[in-house]
């Protein structure tokens, strides 16, 4: 009976006094306003830095891709619609063969190869001393310029330089990596491939230190072999570093410009020609801005299916990434 009466006594004096109410309740709505505001002010600078550096620049090209602008004069931007698009898969058009073919191909064989070498070496390392030290070394070629990094190779990849002297050395013949429209794309694989292994061995150095040890052990009482250990214990463990790998590296070789110019320029032909390349051609030197902002929203489009078919792959086989 106390109770009741006590429930029941804020009921009658919010009923005998209705404004006392709305006063806490504009007070409190009051109050939130202010610390949404305080917290949108917090967040001004980051939001201005996005506006500036990523929403305008994004609004820009998608006008830039739906016209016909030569660079110099904003008032000389001339509206084509669609034009550019179809322009860039017209007949006779090489954006698509060889330029996106050759995108593809680079990326692909960039993610097969720093993929398979940063497994193998991080797995030893893995078991090695040392491990920081190995880690430093394996790391060395991504704080290195890019610039430098093609420079060498280019000069080790000459008739007489460093891997035709190995090749020489074991009895073959000398190859010309970068003037055979046959090779030179899968010699700045490997090169890409070489630089980008250091981080990808970081992040599955990191994914083999999170497996527990017991199933080691267990798998040890077992009688299971390194390779049955690998494949059934390791390797499925590693699928989420393995995914975010994959994801990188991909996007990483999709998107790939200034190794490919420093080495080849996109020759010999157009055998190394790819999209980043071609959109910086069009630009800079052809002065044709919007075929070359069609061209970026092309890849974006390629980027973004390429990583969703990665992420519905690892996620149908049971990996929530």
């Amino acid at each position: 009976m106390v109770n009741a009466t006590l429930t029941a006594e804020p009921a009658e004096q919010a009923a005998r006094h209705p404004s006392a109410v709305g006063v806490r309740r504009g007070g409190r709505e009051g109050q939130r306003r202010r610390q949404a505001l305080v917290a949108y002010l917090f967040l001004a600078p980051t939001l201005l830095f996005y506006a500036v550096f990523l929403a305008l620049p994004l609004g820009f090209a998608l006008l830039l891709s739906m016209s016909r602008w030569a660079g110099f004069d904003l008032g000389d931007i001339d509206p084509v619609g669609p034009d550019n698009f179809a322009r860039l898969f017209a007949d006779g058009a090489t954006f698509l063969t060889p330029v996106l073919t050759n995108t593809l191909l680079f990326a692909l064989g960039t993610v097969a190869l720093a993929l398979a070498g940063s497994v193998l070496v991080a797995t030893c390392i893995d078991k090695l001393r040392f491990q920081g030290l190995w880690r430093t070394l394996y790391f060395l070629p991504i704080v290195t310029t890019v610039v430098a990094v093609g420079n060498v190779w280019k000069y080790m990849y000459e008739p007489g330089g460093l891997v035709n002297g190995v090749l020489n050395g074991l009895g073959l013949g000398s190859v010309a990596f970068l003037q055979d429209p046959d090779t030179a794309l899968p010699a700045v694989v490997v090169v890409q491939a070489w630089a980008s292994v250091g981080s990808a061995i970081l992040v599955l150095t990191a994914g083999l230190k999170s497996v527990p040890q017991s199933y080691y052990e267990a798998a040890a009482l077992d009688g299971a072999g390194p390779v049955t250990v690998f494949w059934r214990i390791t390797l499925p463990l590693l699928r989420p570093s393995l995914l975010f790998v994959c994801i990188t590296q991909f996007l990483t070789g999709l998107q790939s410009f200034a190794l490919i110019i420093v080495m080849t320029k996109g020759g010999p032909g157009d055998a190394t020609d790819v999209a980043a390349l071609e959109m910086y051609r069009q630009a800079f030197s052809y002065g044709d801005w919007g075929t070359a902002s069609a061209a970026a929203f092309v890849l974006f489009a390629v980027v973004l299916a390429v990583t969703l078919v990665q992420l519905w792959l690892f996620r149908r086989r049971g990996e929530d990434a």
